[in-house]
């Protein structure tokens, strides 16, 4: 887990370091509100099942509730995306200093995660971009990564804590998605097109019923 904070930026690698830089003291059970302005990065894997047509968007699950290499979740029900939609940029490694490589449509929260529609950018315009969009079809790139800030943690009990469970990001705003090279939770996955119209044939609701970033050097 990387961490930006006014003070600079921060490798949180154990649950310990990342609950200092909260200020959420160790050894507190339940929900714990965040109050200062804390931005965190964590990567998310994904797994190509098909090609996916440019025009339809590669359909992707940004986040899951899953656990994590690090010992943390991500709370499904607590993702607000509204300001993010507002400007739904793709970036390259959470790089500021270079323009976007493409844009999310119609993100949505559902039982399985945050799932989205990643446009990478036409070659017309953006080589870089449209590279990056092609290694992801060849299955080169299998990483994206979301950026948030935190609102609500939870430290869970003895009996949760049982399957590894350090730490539950229960509240959370989405600043950001990037594609990049380092997994860390291997269940969230790009999704095929195939596997989408399945979906939406068994559940209709495909819409979301659930309703600033560090980068790197």
């Amino acid at each position: 887990m990387l961490i930006r904070t006014k003070k600079g930026e921060y490798r949180a690698d154990n649950t310990g370091v990342l609950l200092d830089f909260l200020g959420v003291k160790r050894g507190a059970i339940g929900p714990q509100k965040i109050n200062g302005d804390v931005e965190l990065i964590a990567p998310v894997p994904f797994r190509l099942e098909a090609d996916a047509k440019a025009e339809e968007g590669q359909p992707w699950t940004l986040s899951t509730y899953d656990l994590d290499r690090c010992g943390e979740r991500i709370d499904p029900a607590g993702w607000d995306f509204r300001r993010y939609m507002d400007n739904p940029v793709v970036e390259w490694a959470h790089r500021y200093d270079i323009p976007a490589i493409g844009k999310i449509e119609k993100l949505n929260v559902d039982d399985k995660g945050l799932n989205g529609l990643v446009y990478f950018n036409s070659k017309e315009y953006d080589q870089f971009g449209w590279s990056i969009g092609q290694r992801v079809k060849a299955g080169v790139i299998r990483a994206g990564s979301v950026g948030f800030r935190v609102i609500v943690v939870e430290l869970p009990d003895k009996e949760t804590a049982q399957d590894g469970t350090a730490l539950i990001f229960r509240k959370q705003e989405l600043l950001e998605f990037s594609i990049c090279n380092v997994p860390a939770n291997p269940w969230a996955l790009a999704k095929s097109i195939e596997a989408v119209k399945t979906d939406t044939k068994q559940d209709t609701s495909f819409s979301s019923f659930w309703g600033n970033i560090i980068h790197t050097l």
